[in-house]
């Protein structure tokens, strides 16, 4: 294969012997490889059964995001599989669309085209345009082996270079990761930057920007509606929205798989909650929620107050059921204290213990070795502060 083309390993997997070979190695384990490519070296090029192994073992890793039906289809390098929207986080935002009368869109920084993918599958005709030859070709293959190539076009090209008119929207996903530097906390230092990607959105009817979640809220533009979007309790992504009917600076966010929603406009925003004594129930906001700092919204639902001021943890005397945070009843309130805790966990005869930390320099696994629980109960401990206080809440899910 030639070393200097960046895709030489994805051709001879297109080909019949190459995908065939992908059947045959792909529910090889990590152990057997050795063996298998040992075997298969005497019918195959060399090359070209460790490029299917390779990919055997990103298909794998990436049955979790696009799950395995996909997955088995697809092609992957290692930076697509980490850095990839997973299919239920596109699936969202390709419906968001499509309900916003979208039918073109200019996808740019569309990586192996997991965004791509749910764009063509919602109906919508998509450019997806990247600058690096190995993922614009591993792009265009996995929207020609899902068959959607007709509705995607794969560019290779300078997204800044790219003319977006004519397209209904426009989706950036910039780059937040640097193979020196590893992950990029300041947008401004995104490939293309934050503000380019503005920019090149409010140049649309429609735009969206994909960020880390962890974007600080003063670097949010001013003209955007911003919206965080977890998935089974984990924070995926954060997203900037700009769009004529918008409302600028509102904040949202959105839980999946269930599609929860809650959202909150400079107009409606709540003040932080009251701090009050800890009672029978704790809650877990989840991370969406506080990312978007609509725990106060929550809080007012739960009809419910902070257990301190600089902590997301909500409590009240009732149970009330709600999509936007976990619900723990709580049997036990310490003051931090290691012994008491192994005493209290003894007597209770707890060996399933689930360890939260939320204002607490203590490792969980730290504790867990201190207190060695044994028994046949379960119970979780909360390692937090309670109006400045280090505290421990022992209780259970409600």
């Amino acid at each position: 294969m030639n070393d200097l083309d960046p895709a030489a390993f994805l051709t001879p997997l297109l080909t019949p012997e190459g995908r065939a070979l992908l059947d045959e190695v792909r529910d090889t384990e990590p152990a057997r490889e050795l063996a298998v490519a040992t075997r298969l070296r005497r019918d195959h090029p060399a090359d070209l059964v460790s490029a299917a192994l390779a990919q055997a073992r990103l298909r794998q890793r990436a049955v979790a995001k696009f799950g395995a039906a996909d997955a088995e289809r697809m092609f992957f390098t290692p930076n697509g599989v980490e850095q990839s929207t997973r299919t239920s986080v596109a699936t969202y935002r390709a419906e968001c669309f499509r309900a916003l009368g979208v039918r073109s869109v200019a996808d740019l920084c569309c990586g192996i085209g997991g965004d791509a993918i749910a764009f063509a599958r919602a109906g919508i005709r998509v450019l997806a345009v990247d600058r690096d030859p190995l993922t614009v070709a591993v792009a265009r293959a996995n929207a020609d082996a899902l068959g959607l190539a007709e509705l995607v076009e794969v560019r290779e090209a300078d997204v800044t270079e790219v003319d977006t008119a004519g397209y209904d929207a426009v989706f950036v996903d910039p780059a937040r990761r640097s193979s020196k530097r590893g992950r990029i906390f300041d947008p401004e230092a995104y490939s293309p930057p934050l503000s380019w990607a503005v920019s090149a959105a409010l140049k649309a009817p429609l735009g969206a920007l994909k960020i880390a979640p962890g974007i600080p809220h003063e670097a949010i533009p001013p003209a955007a509606e911003a919206e965080w979007i977890s998935d089974g309790g984990d924070v995926k992504e954060a997203v900037l929205w700009f769009r004529a009917d918008g409302t600028p600076g509102a904040r949202r966010a959105m839980l999946l798989p269930a599609e929860a929603g809650i959202r909150a406009t400079p107009d409606t925003m709540l003040p932080d909650p009251p701090v009050r004594p800890v009672g029978r129930y704790l809650y877990e906001p989840d991370g969406a929620v506080i990312r978007a700092h609509l725990v106060a919204e929550v809080a007012e639902e739960l009809a419910g107050g902070l257990i301190d001021p600089t902590i997301a943890y909500v409590t009240a005397d009732e149970h009330h059921v709600t999509p936007y945070a976990v619900a723990y009843e709580i049997t036990d309130r310490l003051p931090f204290n290691v012994k008491k805790l192994k005493a209290l966990l003894r007597e209770r005869e707890v060996g399933i213990l689930t360890v939260k930390k939320r204002g607490s320099a203590v490792e969980p696994e730290e504790l867990r070795r201190k207190v060695k629980p044994q028994g046949r109960n379960a119970a979780t401990v909360f390692l937090t502060r309670a109006a400045g206080a280090p505290t421990m809440l022992i209780g259970h899910p409600a």
